[in-house]
């Protein structure tokens, strides 16, 4: 005689097992790697500045000199390169555990953004020095005002001043080719981003396949 319990727990039990014998379809559920692929687009997106910026040309463009600027071939995100006078007031702070200053360049609505040179120490919560008046030669990567969200406090600050309505920035130092800081984030996240769209591509087609 048959035991309908037998057949049951025999039945439960081969199901189980088939259960654990198939192989998942993937590690990672398409949702998540979707999810994961917006995430990594986005921080490319924000990185395409500084990336475009690393494989810009290395010849500076000229803007001139004191009495003779020219701001025509001017745009954002070049390597540029000027020299003239300061302004006699600039906008000290600290980056790290360097120390810098934003200061303008007479006769120009730009700013330049340098280390502090040794005649211009500042200790926070003191009143800062004016900026060296000696004329300079700076060379940098070349910022639109809408393009430096970071140093609005510098701009705001000398608009105040009154010296000057500065519309651009200048950051000395900062050539093309060589934040390799930058680069190598930006591929860290494009790999992120290759990886995450293999396995959203396997998922979905896993999931059409078992329809």
């Amino acid at each position: 005689m048959l035991d309908p319990d037998n057949d049951q727990r025999s039945n439960r039990i081969a199901l189980l097992e088939a259960r654990l014998e198939r192989r998942p379809a993937v590690g990672v559920m398409p949702i998540v790697a979707a999810l994961a692929l917006v995430i990594a687009g986005w921080v490319m997106w924000t990185q395409r500045a500084d990336v475009s910026y690393f494989f810009s040309s290395r010849e500076p463009v000229q803007l001139g000199v004191e009495g003779a600027y020219g701001f025509d071939q001017a745009a954002t995100n070049q390597y540029a390169q000027l020299h003239g006078a300061p302004t006699i007031r600039g906008a000290y702070g600290i980056e790290g555990e360097q120390q810098f200053v934003v200061i303008g360049v007479q006769n120009t609505q730009l700013l330049v953004k340098r280390k502090a040179l040794s005649t211009e120490e500042w200790k926070p919560g003191t009143t800062p020095p004016p900026p060296d008046q000696r004329s300079f030669t700076a060379a940098g990567r070349l910022l639109s005002r809408e393009d430096a969200k970071r140093w609005d406090d510098a701009f705001i600050k000398h608009e105040s001043f009154g010296e000057l309505k500065p519309k651009w920035i200048l950051l000395e130092g900062a050539r093309p080719g060589g934040d390799f800081g930058a680069i190598g984030w930006f591929g860290l996240v494009v790999a992120f981003a290759l990886v995450n769209a293999w396995l959203l591509v396997r998922g979905v087609g896993s999931r059409l396949s078992r329809r």
